[in-house]
């Protein structure tokens, strides 16, 4: 179909800092804002309504600041032509600028964060048309900005950036190489004091985005975002300036949008009512009819061995927290434990725990490195213990502080997230692909461990299970929910009466041609390949292997005299499991076929489409099967 919101009314504009904003300019800017806000509303909702998610209030803010600088750059060829932005999740004004310039067109928009369609949830370099660089994990590009002035010495690079990205500390020391070297770097930073768990002013008091750049030597000044010509007037002081300068550009999140507006919620993508309310107040009824017609896409179901229940981990984790805490009392609980957030409390499960045990419970906003290191340092003592939780891609900033935490004898129960690929359609910057990181360790008194629970039962029997013991240990969980998994009488396998024990694997399905080792997201995948094999009268069985870096000998020897193992997983076929497992086998003399299956490629986009996209879907893991017992 048609974009049902026409944008032939946009005029791309030059403008110069060294000039005015002309009365006929100044309404194309403030017409041009307008008609952005409105499609990014639009298609930012669409992926909503399919259940692809997104996010909608980041590239809403920015607008006016985006184009004024697309003005800049189109004026002056001294000034760099990419949006470089931190914020990785305000992808959406990236994708509709690389329309705006021809790279692609509008119709494609709406197949926002959709599987194959190359419109990601993050910027990916070259991935998508248009769009020049990549970004996603905060605090990131402002370092990687400071070598492309370094590169460019006799251009002009502007960085967009957060009040969120400006939390972590690879920007202040960004912030320290920009100034020491008098890089041209121009950033401008959305300060709307709102982050994915609430409001920095409240839970970071003394964070300060203006006071903390001047503290590195940047000039810096402030302005309200939403006052165009106040806004224009100091971008073009900011160009003008000679090297590194900021503007922190403040304003309320989504102005303007009803039922979101300065709200934590306006993070995400907005939802189907509030872009409707929206849009239909915009007079934009073609896109309204089209959006009230979308409907959730559903992710396939009817798992052979599976249950038709399924369940969230990282929400879990939460509640089986809880249910170890609620066995302390209230003096107890506050001297032993203490709960770290990195602003993702609602996609990591710890949201119930701050609600229940709110005097435990610390915000400790986007700083990942920080917070593990000092829920370690709770943890010093082996009374104590601190508790946190990110994703599973930010795993790989905190492997010296994991060193370190180890090195102290620290104990830390920490929950990655959105580990592997399910559900990825932030794409592969989000990707927690190498979790095995953090089992760096050296070998003697190590007891590190990893655990990756395969469904909601089980996940609630390893959190009962370790909470109490000694060391840091690392519980994955994917974003994705996973069903109930059976046992082969129809019964839950991890119900009633089921203990987990750590380092031990577990047999799932007993077989003579083979077998199939699997954790996490991929055990019901892999049980419903193994179930179909076995119709087809191929007697393959299947190991769940929830601790990741022990090896169960008792295990190890039915493996080793089996026909064949094959190794499934999402993680980096690289990094895990697979790249060790092998050399297990034969450490031990044993000497089946062998082979291992993981993720090996760039993002796809869309939800459960990249685990087909890896290879990794049931019907992959079948030809591997048939593959081996050729």
């Amino acid at each position: 179909m048609d974009f049902p919101i026409d944008l032939s009314a946009y005029r791309a504009l030059e403008l110069s800092p060294n000039r005015p904003l002309e009365t006929e300019a100044r309404q194309v800017l403030e017409s041009n804002i307008t008609l952005c806000r409105d499609v990014i509303t639009f298609f930012t909702a669409v992926g909503g309504a399919r259940g692809l998610g997104g996010h909608s209030g980041g590239p809403f803010d920015i607008v006016p600041e985006v184009l004024i600088a697309d003005g800049f750059m189109r004026a002056d060829s001294k000034v760099l032509p990419i949006y470089f932005d931190e914020a990785g999740h305000r992808v959406a004004i990236q994708y509709l600028m690389s329309v705006l310039n021809g790279h692609m067109p509008v119709e494609r928009l709406l197949h926002y964060r959709e599987a194959g369609a190359h419109l990601p949830g993050h910027p990916e370099r070259d991935f998508t048309p248009g769009v020049a660089f990549s970004s996603g994990r905060l605090g990131h590009l402002w370092p990687y900005v400071n070598g492309v002035a370094l590169a460019n010495p006799d251009r002009t690079v502007v960085l967009f950036g957060s009040d969120g990205s400006q939390q972590e500390g690879n920007d202040a020391e960004a912030a320290r190489l920009a100034v020491a070297q008098g890089l041209n770097v121009k950033l401008i930073i959305d300060d709307n004091d709102v982050t994915i768990a609430g409001h920095p002013s409240e839970y970071l008091k003394g964070f300060d985005v203006r006071r903390t750049l001047e503290g590195h030597g940047l000039r810096v000044d402030s302005v309200d975002g939403e006052n165009l010509d106040a806004l224009y007037t100091a971008m073009s002081a900011v160009m003008r300036e000679s090297g590194p300068c900021a503007l922190v550009v403040r304003r309320q999140m989504a102005p303007g949008v009803p039922g979101v507006a300065g709200l934590p919620k306006a993070h995400d993508v907005f939802s189907t009512g509030v872009a409707l309310e929206y849009l239909k107040g915009r007079g934009h009824e073609t896109a309204v009819a089209y959006l009230e017609s979308l409907k959730p896409e559903p992710r396939p179901k009817g798992y052979r061995g599976s249950s038709d229940t399924w369940g969230k981990n990282r929400e879990v984790f939460g509640h089986a927290v809880c249910e170890q805490l609620a066995k302390l009392s209230d003096s107890e609980r506050r001297d032993r434990v203490k709960v770290l957030d990195s602003d993702l409390e609602g996609s990591c499960g710890l949201a119930v725990i701050g609600k229940t045990y709110p005097d435990i419970y610390i915000r400790g906003g986007i700083m990942e490195r920080s917070n593990f290191s000092a829920a370690a340092g709770f943890g010093m003592e082996p009374e104590r213990q601190g508790i946190m939780a990110t994703f599973s891609a930010f795993l790989e900033m905190l492997i010296s502080e994991i060193t370190m935490a180890r090195l102290n004898e620290a104990r830390v129960l920490a929950h990655f997230s959105h580990a592997g690929v399910d559900d990825m359609a932030d794409n592969t910057c989000h990707f927690g692909i190498n979790n095995f990181f953090a089992d760096n360790g050296l070998s003697e008194s190590d007891s590190t461990r990893l655990y990756f629970p395969a469904d909601q039962h089980q996940m609630r029997a390893v959190i009962a299970r370790v909470f109490d013991d000694p060391g840091l240990r690392f519980v994955f969980s994917t974003r994705s929910p996973a069903p109930d998994l059976l046992d082969g009488q129809g019964a839950l396998r991890y119900g009633d009466g089921y203990a987990f024990e750590p380092g031990k694997d577990e047999l799932i399905r007993e077989g003579s041609a083979g077998y199939v080792v699997a954790y996490g997201e991929s055990v019901f995948r892999a049980l419903d390949a193994v179930e179909t094999l076995r119709a087809e009268g191929i007697d393959v069985g299947l190991v769940a292997k929830p601790t990741l870096n022990v090896v169960d000998e008792v295990m190890m020897e039915r493996l080793g005299k089996s026909p064949f193992v094959l190794v499934v997983e999402s993680q980096n076929r690289n990094t895990g499991l697979g790249m060790r497992f092998g050399s297990w086998l034969l450490e031990r003399g044993y000497g089946p076929r062998y082979a291992h299956i993981g993720t090996t490629r760039v993002g796809v986009g869309g939800l459960w489409e990249q685990m087909c996209h890896q290879g990794l879907d049931p019907k992959a893991i079948i030809e591997k099967v048939r593959a081996l017992t050729a």
